[in-house]
């Protein structure tokens, strides 16, 4: 893939992500009161209490999206950080993680015409030129056939096995997140549950619920938003584990049958089929 087509595709998840984000943080207006009834068309607003006669204030109305943030405070801001976290590595894993990117269909191409046409310093060289999963592999195993057929599939697997663990370390910063989150959100739980015993062991009369309500909004949104980054994370930690399985096996067995069509592929040490040498390292 060039690196103009992934900018293209990472432009695109930008704009979906935005998207996303907008419509699922979108403020939701409060315009009625807890305990009051919106007032029909047409009918005049309530007095306020003052004019009633009432002693209690009326609640102000505020937006959702006010009050979570509000209410989460520290605690929300570090799921906050984690979520964007979050987004960031899901787009590189499906930026990286993908058919076209780890073999790419026309280095595949070219690198066994040139094999066919028994041009292997030609299928070396275009092996070596390319950053792909595959054409590392291939290198490696051309790079090692003076030394035998067998020797040249173990330098294949030894690097197989390399580019396997630095995409499954990628992809772990997701498992890391889906395990901290809830227990960010199970901070602020404990800790807005210790806001509200504390307003009803310093107070000498029974607290108003209003009093009590600022700890238990604390305790819930946070748990709520940790529960939120996490499942995500999780579920794209398992799909991305489960598709990088997926294409390392099939590098696999795609390098190891372009190299079976060389001359020494049967013949193992024994055979004498031309190897290429490895190219002077560019100064």
């Amino acid at each position: 893939m060039t690196s103009t087509l992934r900018r293209r595709h990472l432009i695109a998840l930008l704009t979906v992500l935005i998207a996303v984000m907008t419509v699922a943080f979108n403020p939701i207006q409060q315009s009625v009161s807890y305990g009051q009834e919106a007032p029909a068309a047409g009918e005049e607003a309530p007095a306020d209490d003052a004019d009633t006669g009432g002693g209690e204030e009326t609640p102000k109305s505020r937006s959702f999206l006010g009050w979570l943030i509000e209410a989460s405070g520290f605690f929300g801001l570090i799921i906050l950080i984690l979520s964007f976290i979050m987004v960031a590595v899901v787009m590189m894993n499906l930026l990286q993680v993908r058919r076209d990117v780890l073999m790419p269909p026309d280095f595949i191409e070219d690198f066994e015409q040139k094999i066919d046409a028994k041009d292997y310093q030609g299928a070396y060289e275009v092996a070596r030129s390319d950053d792909s999963f595959i054409a590392r592999v291939l290198t490696n195993g051309l790079s090692k056939l003076n030394r035998g057929y067998e020797e040249a599939i173990e330098g294949m697997q030894e690097v197989g096995e390399e580019e396997n663990m630095t995409l499954e370390h990628r992809v772990s910063y997701l498992a890391l997140i889906g395990a901290i989150a809830p227990m960010f959100g199970l901070m602020g739980t404990v800790y807005g549950m210790i806001m509200s015993f504390e307003k009803i062991a310093q107070s000498t009369t029974s607290p108003k619920p209003s009093e009590l309500a600022e700890g238990i909004s604390t305790a819930l949104f946070t748990t709520l938003e940790g529960l939120f980054v996490a499942i995500p994370a999780m579920i794209g930690y398992s799909l991305l584990k489960n598709q990088i399985a997926k294409l390392v096996l099939e590098v696999g067995i795609i390098s190891e049958g372009l190299m079976s069509k060389l001359p020494m592929a049967g013949g193992g040490k024994g055979a004498s089929a031309p190897a290429p040498a490895p190219a002077a390292p560019q100064k």
